[in-house]
């Protein structure tokens, strides 16, 4: 069994650090893009592909010179990446399953716990820009040719909110990305005042906006704690051989010393 996981560590590793250097190489192509909400991106992502590399180089040297030291560090920053994802993906569902659960009128969206961060004015203003510069909302009149298209469409949470005033506002659809402001709004909701039909106003300052934000991360959260709990599965399986490879290798120290 020692020989034989001490084998698995080392292809398992191997393959790992040729991942971990696709990871920083996405990082450093990220670096160049022109959009710059990817490019905020690139220190964590390649961050993350950097301790990869770390961890499955340590795994595979110690699982190749069959040196226990190594296998025992590697054991231990294995066992500490476990445990930042257990706590990360339990607080992904608990964050995710929190929240007031109350719909913003007109806008078909729930907010949740995570709204509130995103009333930190500096955060927002940093993920406006990104929503701008995504041009979701303008592809709106491209995706929908004419307004009896638009109207039927099923909008995301973020389009409902963001690209377009709630529509208890009561302003006339003139197609999928204007609306008659003309008329006097039959809502007391502040956001029937915020919103333009400017591409870089829309309803991007709108609390319907917020909540629609609120709602694409709570299930892109959701999507990342089951890929964690996956995960998790995984590295606990690989912890459980580099742990039999570390015993192998205790044993072979042992007997170099008794002779």
């Amino acid at each position: 069994m020692g020989s034989a996981s001490a084998f698995l560590i080392r292809w398992i590793n191997f393959f790992t650090m040729i991942l971990a250097l696709l990871v920083v190489g996405f990082g450093f192509w990220m670096s160049t893009h022109n959009d710059a909400c990817r490019r905020s991106l690139t220190i964590p992502v390649m961050g993350l592909g950097g301790v990869i590399f770390l961890i499955s180089l340590v795994g595979f040297l110690g699982a190749w010179k069959n040196i226990s030291c190594l296998l025992w560090t590697y054991l231990i920053m294995l066992f500490l990446v476990l445990v930042a994802i257990m706590v990360f993906t339990v607080l992904a569902f608990i964050i995710t399953n929190t929240g007031t659960g109350h719909v913003v009128p007109g806008a078909r969206v729930s907010s949740s716990g995570l709204q509130f961060l995103l009333n930190d004015t500096k955060k927002w203003t940093r993920l406006r820009s990104c929503l701008v510069k995504s041009d979701d909302c303008n592809n709106l009149s491209k995706r929908y040719k004419s307004l009896k298209q638009y109207k039927a469409a099923d909008l995301t949470p973020m389009e409902s909110g963001c690209c377009r005033p709630p529509a208890e506002c009561g302003y006339p659809a003139v197609n999928a990305s204007y609306f008659d402001l003309s008329y006097h709004p039959v809502s007391t909701n502040v956001d029937c005042k915020l919103y333009k039909n400017v591409r870089f106003v829309r309803c991007y300052d709108c609390n319907s906006c917020k909540a629609g934000v609120a709602q694409y991360m709570k299930e892109e959260w959701r999507v990342v704690a089951i890929f964690n709990v996956i995960l998790f599965i995984i590295l606990s399986f690989v912890y459980f051989v580099g742990c039999c490879a570390r015993r192998s290798a205790g044993g072979s120290d042992t007997k170099a010393r008794g002779r």
